[in-house]
């Protein structure tokens, strides 16, 4: 429990510096999947998530959840908060699973962010035979022992505190919002929430619709607001990046706002801004001492780390936000803004905008690497890819998913086929390490030139940027290099069916728009494209981050 307590904590603190008032409640939680008096965390691969499931297998297990409930108050400025707790066991009998099945899941991705390595609520009910407790216990929050605590604390809420949604059988409380922007937060396998005006929802008490329906005194705006304050909160993040923010506190913090200025010859008025934003969001830690990156800025947002998103951030800011300022034209004639850009028609965005200078040319490079680099293990090891001996990963850039699959795969020799001006650059990127030796470079054009032979034809990040005439001239050209029994795996972000949900792919999509006239695509979009040229047994492979995998066998 005191690591549920420790998250409420948190929260309540930081909405206490932030708004300059307190939340009335907060409710943290954490859940432990617990085997014979070992704790089973969230899996750091598939290999630990084999051995955790293995373990689990044709057993039974506990599932605790502690809960924290910090009622907050405000008096002189200083923060007063009132600490009650509580912990939840549901007992857990997994079926006798065979091995095929637990590797199946495994590669559906669902168990590398749960504790114990699997979901109850989704792919993972499979595996479960029986439970005795509560079922949203599993899932990460016991929801009736809680609605007893509120109770308990506050008193049974009042009908007129509860809005019902019509055509729905449960209330829905406005009181509380989730967290989801905060790392380790949301309601899966622990969490924490904050609610203002609780226990009434959002304080509506007068509210008179008979109907229930939406109005300005039961809706409020802010989901809009958010939306319209998102662009400041990205340029905030890309001038951080572009002036090297991250890299000074890394190598010098915590620094003070005048030191900040001085080492980056900035006013001390913008300084102070720009870190008292990044520390709301939770991208820098202030203390006494001064500000200091935190562990996400640490990982991602230094220019020199391992798993850097730098150069992408510098991407956007460089390329993309231009193109999507002029997203109104864009949106009304269809084409690529290029000519208010650039000055002139852009027919090749790559030679004439991307490579145009040699500086350009290397950002992209970095920024691409740094894009592939976060989830090229998990795409290297979606699939069961042992048949293949021998692959081609077209406008595979300086090799980063080359590189990968050669490290997971030691019988796989791969031919990386890109632009002359991309092949050009390798050497300057080249890693160290034994899979250096099954990884090849070749130059040419993927539309024009002979593809080298190959079992399996890899297409990353390449198909969303080229339209439906295109991606099947490509796709064409493929299949006729492709023998039967090879294949094609193509690692790209897929929409949703009905594409309402996934809001980065959906976004990402018109993102292709905005530069190539292209766009991301569904699963279903992705077999119609493939099955046209002879590729069957197509399946996905969704990882939740960014981006998803797609694998098709040649007739």
């Amino acid at each position: 429990m005191e690591t549920a307590k420790q998250k409420a904590l948190e929260v309540a603190s930081r909405m206490h510096q932030k708004d300059l008032r307190a939340p009335d409640i907060v409710i943290g939680a954490d859940t432990i999947v617990v085997l014979k008096g070992s704790i089973l965390e969230k899996p750091v691969d598939k290999a630990d998530a084999y051995s955790m499931l293995s373990r689990l297998n044709g057993k039974e297990h506990c599932v605790f959840t502690g809960v924290a409930i910090v009622r907050c108050s405000s008096q002189g400025g200083k923060l007063h908060m009132d600490v009650s707790e509580f912990y939840e066991e549901t007992r857990v009998q997994f079926s006798q699973l065979s091995e095929e099945l637990l590797w199946d899941y495994i590669h559906s991705g669902e168990p590398m962010d749960k504790a114990g390595g699997y979901g109850i609520q989704a792919l993972g009910g499979m595996l479960v035979e029986a439970i005795h407790g509560d079922f949203f216990n599993v899932v990460g929050f016991p929801l009736n022992q809680f609605c007893k605590k509120l109770s308990e604390l506050y008193g049974p809420p009042r009908p007129e505190d509860l809005q019902w949604v019509q055509g729905h059988s449960t209330p829905t409380m406005h009181t509380f919002n989730t967290l989801g922007n905060v790392p380790g937060g949301g309601c899966s396998q622990g969490g924490a929430w904050w609610g203002h005006n609780c226990p009434q929802a959002q304080g509506r008490k007068d509210a008179k619709d008979s109907e229930h329906k939406p109005t300005v005194e039961n809706m409020s705006p802010a989901a809009i607001i958010k939306i319209i304050d998102g662009f400041k909160i990205c340029k905030v993040l890309l001038t951080a990046c572009k002036i090297k923010l991250f890299d000074l506190l890394r190598d010098k913090g915590p620094l003070s706002v005048a030191d900040v200025a001085r080492n980056l010859d900035i006013s001390e008025e913008g300084s102070g801004h720009l870190l008292d934003i990044l520390v709301a969001f939770q991208l820098l830690n202030k203390t006494e001492r001064g500000y200091s990156n935190t562990h996400l800025a640490s990982l991602y947002l230094a220019s020199d780390v391992e798993h850097s998103l730098h150069s992408f951030v510098v991407l956007h800011e460089d390329v993309i936000w231009p193109f999507f300022s002029h997203l109104e034209f864009a949106i009304r004639e269809g084409v690529v803004q290029s000519r208010r850009i650039l000055g002139v028609e852009v027919k090749d965005i790559y030679q004439e905008l991307l490579y145009r200078t040699q500086e350009q040319k290397l950002q992209f490079i970095r920024a691409m690497r740094d894009h592939v680099k976060v989830d090229a293990p998990m795409v290297a090891t979606a699939f069961d890819l042992s048949r293949f001996t021998s692959a081609c990963d077209l406008g595979g850039s300086i090799g980063i998913l080359a590189y990968e699959l050669a490290r997971q795969h030691p019988g796989l020799r791969v031919t990386v086929f890109d632009r002359p001006e991309v092949i050009e650059e390798v050497v300057h990127f080249q890693p160290d390490g034994p899979q250096t030796g099954q990884v090849s470079f070749m130059s040419g054009d993927f539309f024009n030139d002979t593809l080298p032979e190959a079992d399996l034809y890899i297409l990353s990040k390449i198909l969303h940027t080229w339209p439906d005439d295109q991606a099947h001239r490509l796709l064409s050209r493929i299949s006729s290099s492709c023998k039967p029994g090879g294949g094609v795996l193509v690692v790209e972000l897929l929409l949703n069916e009905d594409k309402r949900k996934a809001q980065y792919a959906v976004l990402y999509s018109l993102c292709m728009m905005v530069l190539f006239r292209a766009k991301e695509r569904t699963l279903n979009e992705y077999r119609s494209l493939l099955r046209t040229h002879g590729f069957t047994n197509v399946r996905g492979v969704c990882f939740g981050n960014l981006v998803d995998a797609v694998l098709a066998t040649k007739a």
